[in-house]
């Protein structure tokens, strides 16, 4: 076959290969070793890097293939957020390339045994590969190359460390030859040493999006779309739009969503405004989470709809999946974009085909256009809904609304209840999210003509602690489930000293706090006296010196 002069990579994996094929005929009836990797006999995969920096913080991300070394440099006040990955050297580089065109074929197409995982496949055709060129390669030597190669075809490339750590959320690119900055829970916003080069990044934005069946090309060089792990990534191909190069915002998905208590724990919310929030739930009022970018609005209207009682009929509608939600009766609905073929789906034909399913309740991921009035429509017509907005204060919720492109008239804005704007603030140093206002909408005033509003809890940045105001939607409840004032006080203590129990006892797994919920709706009394129980144990356990 000849070779493709056009194509210099070309020329390059056929000298290699020939290299290869020249050291096998020297090299005949050599292996390599089929047995389970230890550190212990086999020696370290990745070496323990020594920096110039202070190393602040060590820790493993895939072991025992990668960690994170984060360092600080004291001249610059800067910290750096180091990948650290097996080294390879010479050969094994010009081995490696020739190893990816050569196991593409049979990871991509599969095999006769259908059966089998695409890990032992990929092993497998490692080991083949490796003893048809005649490499004698020891048992550290055949991992480092499946490391890499697992992590072209099965993880994230060059960024698949970083998919691994659990304390970054967001990944950043900002153009070729840039290095890329992560958001960590306990740095912020970091520099990496992770770069891409120009026609590494431009073919790596392009495999993002085949592998998420979208299409990106100069003509359409903006794609936002949800990777195979439920992450979403934000693409940007070529200089057009993004002059510094090809670019991409991914935001990490979390197997594991948080819950009220993590909301808690962060400081987001307090205790009351948690038992007020879960009443709000109950007893079907309508919740806007609003707030700037990265600011937990999404994340706190996942971790509230965790309230909805059990058997309720729920629907979610989102542009990119983002909801993970332990609920039997709830349908996800998911956008579609389609270039060529077939017909777009979005959130208005979404949410007009969810009002035939008679949903309970219905959660929007975000409201940004026509589908706001369809929205309002069905707080209308009794359906309980939750959804988010970019805002940053409740009049710019308010204006929002009324105003183009969303347009939904002044009546239909009283339907919503509750509205809870969100912010990304700093106090003691570190950023924090924080319930900046939750307020009640109350109507139309009759005097003005305006939309008013009143703040049931405000957060005072000086000192980082919620004031009450008035909340009437407690008096409303209170007046529909025919109690008296009495009644209400001991419900709303109540349900303070158990969400303060899961608090106090790590109970902030989704499942395990949803079962508990459900619990409570089913059999509360029940509940308390064994919460009552077991404080009193350990009351007795610990001592009064305690």
């Amino acid at each position: 076959m000849a070779r493709n002069q056009d194509d210099p990579s070309s020329g390059a994996l056929s000298d290699v290969r020939e290299r290869l094929t020249r050291t096998a005929e020297l090299l005949r009836g050599s292996t390599v070793p089929n047995e389970r990797y230890r550190p212990s006999d086999h020696g370290r995969l990745v070496d323990e890097m020594e920096f110039d920096d202070r190393v602040v913080d060590r820790y493993w991300l895939n072991p025992p293939f990668a960690y994170a070394a984060v360092t600080y440099d004291d001249r610059t006040d800067e910290h750096l957020y180091r990948v650290v990955e097996p080294e390879l050297d010479r050969f094994e580089t010009d081995l490696l390339e020739a190893l990816y065109d050569d196991v593409r074929t049979p990871l991509v197409y599969g095999t006769d045994e259908t059966e089998e995982d695409p890990e032992t496949v990929l092993g497998r055709e490692l080991r083949s590969r490796l003893e048809k060129y005649g490499v004698d390669a020891d048992v550290a030597g055949f991992h480092r190359l499946y490391y890499y190669l697992h992590r072209r075809f099965r993880g994230f490339g060059r960024i698949d460390p970083l998919m691994h750590d659990p304390d970054i959320e967001d990944i950043s690119c900002d153009g070729y030859d840039y290095p890329l900055y992560a958001y960590h829970d306990d740095y912020q916003d970091i520099k990496t040493n992770v770069v891409f080069g120009r026609e590494e990044l431009d073919d790596y934005i392009v495999r993002m999006a085949q592998q998420a069946g979208r299409h990106i090309s100069v003509g359409n060089p903006i794609v936002e779309t949800t990777l195979e792990d439920g992450s979403r990534a934000e693409l940007a191909l070529g200089e057009e739009v993004t002059p510094h190069g090809s670019a991409f915002t991914i935001r990490k998905y979390s197997e594991e969503p948080f819950t009220p208590i993590d909301l808690l724990e962060f400081g987001t919310y307090s205790l009351e405004q948690m038992a007020y929030l879960w009443m709000a739930i109950e007893h079907n009022r309508n919740i806007i989470f609003a707030g700037g970018t990265a600011s937990g609005k999404t994340t706190s209207m996942n971790a509230i709809s965790m309230f909805i009682p059990p058997g309720s009929k729920l629907i979610t509608i989102e542009d990119t999946r983002e909801l993970s939600l332990n609920h039997d009766n709830w349908l996800s609905c998911v956008t579609r974009e389609r270039l060529n073929e077939g017909s777009s789906v979005s959130m208005y034909d979404l949410l007009r085909s969810s009002l035939r399913h008679r949903p309970e309740y219905i959660i929007v991921g975000e409201v940004r256009g026509a589908e706001a009035i369809t929205l309002f429509q069905a707080m209308n017509t009794g359906h309980t809904t939750l959804s988010t907005m970019h805002a940053d204060s409740v009049q710019t919720v308010i204006n929002r609304l009324e105003n183009e492109p969303i347009n939904v008239p002044r009546p239909m804005v009283q339907s919503l209840d509750v509205l809870c704007v969100q912010t990304l603030a700093r106090f003691g140093g570190e950023r924090v999210r924080r319930a900046d206002a939750v307020a009640e909408i109350e109507g139309i005033d009759g005097r003005t003509g305006e939309l008013d509003y009143t703040n049931a809890y405000e957060w005072l940045s000086a000192d980082d602690s919620f004031r009450e105001g008035n909340q009437n939607i407690l008096d409303e409840i209170r007046e529909e489930r025919g109690w008296a004032q009495s009644e209400l006080l001991r419900e709303m203590q109540r349900r303070r000293r158990f969400l303060k129990h899961l608090w106090d006892e790590g109970v902030d797994r989704h499942r395990e706090f949803t079962a508990m919920v459900n619990r409570y709706y089913a059999r509360p009394d029940e509940v308390m006296d064994r919460i009552e129980e077991f404080e009193g144990q350990e009351a007795m356990r610990l001592g009064p010196d305690d």
